[in-house]
């Protein structure tokens, strides 16, 4: 104990080379073992939502896209297919068709449109407020209410795609019903809407005033009971009560876009006899293993990871070299000292014991910091594997 105490006050009386010390033992130790703990957790993470995703269907193009989108609403949304494609799948009887549209965003979080088959499969369920109940509703991730401060009852607005295309839709101020329960996946920093609400958005559909009431500016033709208005006629930003009843769409709603379509066989084999409808060259579409993809995905990572374990063994051992090189000059700059404490009367393996016992408490302030980042970085796992997919 005697050992202990002096060497504390000797870390005390030389602050500035002790900090360096920890840090550089802290370093040694965070570095490589916050990247070990963020490839497993990315791992499991990434591998766990995929698994739980049987099949993903959508345009022909990139797999990696098409799947990251579907499962993390990650990527430029791939080109869309129809919602007939869904209505094949349900007619066929082999899987449940779950629509998603995700090519808009507000305050920077996407909105993802899907249907209530969404909330099913991924077991979502409401913390405050209620699901969705009507055209321009919206419920949010838990991430996306704690960040923008929202909650039931509250208004947010998609963002603009284009703010100098004047020919572009509007943007839509959606009602917020809810917030769902947080779930540590990446549904928790999306925004939910309806498919139709999606549709709203993509311009597709639209309310504005009666045309019969219209002001004769806004009016091209007038045929019996045919009333044909121009672009100037103003277009319902909002939904509410009042105007929800205008809102309508234009064209076949087997032809409206999606961008994946979730897969959910019935069975095995229903899942072989759909895989084996959408292998054939003429499918108009392509179906994805999401398990496969992500699969492939992490095994280049681990690739990548062999190489950084490689890098940070050789910087481990440099570290500690220099550590020693530092003890060593330290040491030296110390032998007035040491040859004092020998003439009081302590022998070597007293002073052995003595720097000992600085390093003993050096590694072990260096553990707790170690220890405490790496809480900090179990913590925050989720949120920075986000930030490094974004």
């Amino acid at each position: 104990m005697h050992a202990f105490y002096l060497a504390w006050q000797y870390i005390r009386h030389n602050r500035i080379k002790s900090v360096l010390l920890v840090c550089g033992v802290t370093l040694t130790i965070v570095v490589p073992a916050a990247v070990f703990i963020l490839v497993r957790f990315g791992e499991e993470w990434l591998m766990s939502r995929a698994a739980s995703t049987p099949m993903v269907i959508g345009a022909k193009g990139s797999r990696v896209d098409l799947s990251l989108h579907a499962l993390y609403f990650r990527s430029k949304a791939p080109a869309p297919i129809g919602m007939a494609e869904a209505a094949k799948l349900r007619e066929a009887g082999l899987a449940i068709p779950v629509p998603l549209y995700g090519r808009f965003t507000a305050r920077s979080f996407p909105i993802v449109g899907a249907t209530l088959d969404y909330f099913d499969f991924r077991d979502l369920r409401v913390a405050s407020g209620h699901q969705i109940a009507k055209l321009g509703d919206c419920v949010l991730g838990a991430r996306v209410a704690q960040a923008l401060a929202l909650g039931a009852g509250d208004r947010l607005l998609s963002d603009s795609e284009n703010v100098l295309d004047l020919s572009g839709a509007y943007p839509l101020n959606m009602r917020v019903t809810g917030v769902l329960a947080e779930e540590r996946t990446e549904d928790d920093f999306a925004v939910f809407v309806d498919l139709k609400t999606a549709w709203v958005i993509a311009g597709l559909g639209h309310g504005h005033q009666d045309v019969s009431k219209a002001d004769e500016s806004v009016i091209l033709d007038r045929t019996g009971n045919t009333v044909v208005a121009n672009a100037a006629l103003p277009e319902y930003t909002e939904i509410t009560d009042e105007n929800i009843g205008s809102f309508h769409f234009h064209g076949d709603p087997a032809g409206f876009p999606i961008t994946a379509l979730i897969a959910l066989p019935r069975d095995e084999k229903s899942a072989v006899l759909l895989r084996g409808r959408y292998e054939q060259q003429d499918a108009a579409a392509q179906l994805v293993i999401p398990e496969d993809v992500v699969g492939e995905i992490m095994e280049m990572v681990f690739k990548a990871q062999r190489i950084f374990n490689y890098t940070v063994v050789c910087i481990a051992a440099a570290t500690v070299l220099f550590l020693v090189l530092i003890i060593s000059l330290s040491l030296r700059l110390r032998s007035t000292e040491l040859q004092t404490l020998h003439k009081l009367g302590c022998s070597r393996h007293t002073m052995i014991t003595l720097v000992g016992a600085e390093l003993i408490l050096i590694g072990g302030i260096s553990s707790l910091f170690s220890a405490g980042a790496l809480v900090l970085v179990l913590q925050l796992a989720p949120v920075l594997m986000r930030t490094f997919l974004a």
